[in-house]
């Protein structure tokens, strides 16, 4: 169940991000950078979720700012994120692993940070500007942090389970 308040955001952040990183501390760079038969790895999965957050914040600023969101990004449309996340691998190939969760710790402080200086009315009193949809920001920040998170870890089981 989705969050409804900045205080169980905040819980449910800090929560699986704290099972993520415990899930990926001991890993290795050539474990992390093993691919996958999509020609994903644990670090693309890792460097994608640190990106997804940046992408929230911006959109949250530049919807603030009146600005047009471009929801994913610009030149993307929903239905064609395996083309965007495929161009992100490629930008994102020269991203070691270190590099890869150095971006997440940060993109994780920048989000925690967001959350903490919002308030509840902030975050769930309304839509997110520029968002064209119903989601408030305490939503969309759920999406791209703790949603994310999950989303990585257990593909990461998975993929621990397939190594010898």
């Amino acid at each position: 169940m989705a969050a409804t308040t900045r205080t169980a955001l905040i819980e449910i952040t800090q929560k699986e991000y704290d099972k993520l990183t415990r899930l990926i501390a001991p890993l290795c760079a050539a474990q992390a950078v093993v691919k996958d038969d999509d020609d994903t790895s644990i670090k693309d999965v890792i460097a994608h979720r640190a990106h997804w957050i940046e992408l929230f914040l911006g959109w949250y600023a530049d919807g603030q700012a009146g600005k047009e969101v471009h929801f994913p990004a610009a030149g993307y449309k929903w239905n064609e994120l395996r083309r965007y996340n495929a161009d992100l691998r490629l930008r994102q190939k020269d991203l070691g692993w270190d590099g890869a969760v150095a971006a997440l710790e940060t993109r994780f402080t920048e989000l925690s940070a967001f959350i903490d200086g919002k308030t509840d009315a902030e975050l769930y009193g309304g839509p997110m500007k520029g968002a064209n949809n119903h989601w408030t920001p305490g939503r969309w920040a759920e999406a791209a942090g703790p949603s994310h998170f999950r989303s990585a870890a257990k593909y990461i089981r998975a993929r621990l389970r397939q190594m010898p």
